[in-house]
């Protein structure tokens, strides 16, 4: 028993430093992340094989691992199938914790940036469609499966999931982890990846977006600079810009985002301890 302890816990060390992994038949399936809500959930069976998550196929890159994600308010129950290369299969039911999110009551904010006037409809289109085009990569770089870090340093002061109330108005709920700090404190990469977006947009300001592979992007908001350029590539840890308050912001601060494709998921549950450490 304390040989497969020791043999699982060697799995895990490598999925998270992008280590060679070997799965066995004694190992189908190994996961590594949160069973919560609005989690990023890494994962590795043997090469050749083919997952389904619900019935729903699940890519693969060449070494057998793959990503898959829960929303906001993903229901509980949900199972993970494998088919080994040898047509024998293994399920795996994954039970999802629920979470209680916050309500945020925000006043005094520019009311046309709470209900944009018509006069900017068509730029904010344009800005979301140019948003959804940095994310439709589908690329096998799998820095995703290494250890993030914290992009910034300084207290939390906006968590992902919690209701935003601006104005007196109920908006969608916030989809990122806000950092705050000065304008002008470092931003860096959580981990590396290639440059997809870096453009100035009428709701996040000085926006960012990074491809870390398998279909996963950091988005990064509300910059006062921006140092990198689309088609760069940033290595872990690499300055990428500056905190600032542009576009809808009360105050200096980093919204720090995650999407696998089209789901919204929680930054904070990819990073260990605070941004203040």
């Amino acid at each position: 028993m304390r040989i497969l302890n020791r043999y699982t816990k060697t799995l895990l060390t490598c999925l998270l430093t992008s280590l060679p992994l070997i799965v066995t038949a004694q190992q189908d399936i190994v996961l590594n992340g949160k069973l919560t809500q609005g989690s990023l959930v890494r994962g590795q069976v043997a090469p050749g094989s083919s997952v389904s998550l619900n019935g729903e196929p699940v890519k693969l890159n060449a070494q057998g691992k793959f990503v898959i994600g829960f929303e906001r308010d993903e229901t509980l129950s949900h199972t993970l199938r494998v088919e080994k290369p040898d047509g024998t299969t293994k399920s795996r039911q994954i039970t999802l914790s629920k979470r209680d999110y916050d309500i945020q009551r925000i006043d005094g904010l520019d009311q046309n940036m709470v209900t944009p006037p018509a006069s900017v409809l068509k730029r904010i289109r344009r800005d979301s469609a140019n948003v959804a085009s940095a994310r439709a990569g589908d690329s096998d770089n799998d820095a995703v499966f290494t250890r993030f870090i914290w992009p910034a340093k300084g207290p939390i002061t906006g968590v992902y999931g919690s209701q935003r109330v601006l104005n007196g108005d109920p908006k969608r709920p916030h989809y990122g982890v806000d950092v705050g700090g000065p304008i002008g404190t470092k931003v860096i990469a959580p981990v590396s990846g290639t440059v997809t977006l870096a453009d100035d947009l009428y709701y996040s300001g000085n926006t960012l977006i990074i491809d870390h592979g398998m279909r996963v992007f950091s988005t990064f908001l509300h910059m006062d600079t921006i140092t990198v350029s689309v088609g760069d590539t940033v290595e872990k840890g690499q300055q990428i810009g500056t905190i600032g308050e542009t576009g809808r912001a009360t105050g200096p601060h980093l919204d720090w985002r995650i999407n696998l494709g089209n789901k919204r998921l929680d930054p904070q549950l990819l990073v260990t301890g605070s941004p203040n450490d």
